[in-house]
């Protein structure tokens, strides 16, 4: 039992500490909105992390097979979802800029907090590198092929506990850098740091076959 949930802590934070474009857009939401906004999206990558652990565990190398052929499709909606989010999030700082009519930091509406969960849910889900990922890591452990229901349910959860104590984290950092750039400038400059680094990423998944 143990073993599994080191093995769980270690999988989810593996996948969940690279910073890449999730990552810098959940930072980016968090300066730009509240921190619960920025908690909700952080549960769902880790929602995301954990149902594809949970496929890994359950499916195998009888899943890991199937997705293959689907790793080039989904990259393309991966890289035309991130260039959009880019766009998007660029645009409406430069708009806002312009206007001088910047959202203040009031806590949103519920319905913010929900459609930020759900969008990044989504978004972490369009990655089927994530499942072949953990699907490797279950295969290769001696628990992998022998694990039972107990320690299969204790890897699974440390996966997403692992990853969403990572993305809390980097919710909470663009809260507190929303506190501190609250001015025109400040605000712009994160919005646009941000739709850099998420156009940077998704022009490096397009140049690379390989990367997912």
């Amino acid at each position: 039992m143990t073993a599994a949930l080191l093995a769980g802590l270690l999988a989810g934070y593996g996948i969940a500490v690279p910073v890449g474009a999730v990552g810098a857009h959940l930072v980016s939401l968090s300066a730009r909105t509240s921190l619960r906004t920025g908690v909700s999206a952080a549960l769902g990558v880790a929602t995301a992390d954990g149902l594809y652990a949970l496929a890994a565990v359950l499916g195998g190398s009888a899943l890991a097979s199937a997705l293959r052929p689907a790793r080039g499709p989904l990259r393309w909606v991966c890289v035309l979802v991130l260039a959009a989010l880019a766009a998007r999030g660029a645009a409406g700082a430069i708009r806002q800029y312009r206007g001088r009519r910047l959202v203040t930091r009031a806590a949103p509406a519920p319905p913010g907090a929900l459609r930020a969960c759900l969008a990044l849910l989504g978004i972490t889900l369009l990655n089927p590198a994530t499942v072949i990922y953990f699907v490797a890591l279950v295969l290769g452990s001696q628990a992998g092929s022998a694990a039972g229901a107990a320690e299969r349910t204790v890897f699974v959860t440390a996966v997403f506990v692992a990853s969403a104590s990572w993305q809390v984290i980097l919710a909470g950092g663009g809260a507190l850098l929303g506190r501190v750039l609250t001015g025109h400038r400040g605000r712009l400059a994160t919005a646009l740091v941000a739709s850099g680094v998420m156009t940077a990423l998704a022009l490096r998944m397009a140049l690379t076959p390989g990367h997912v």
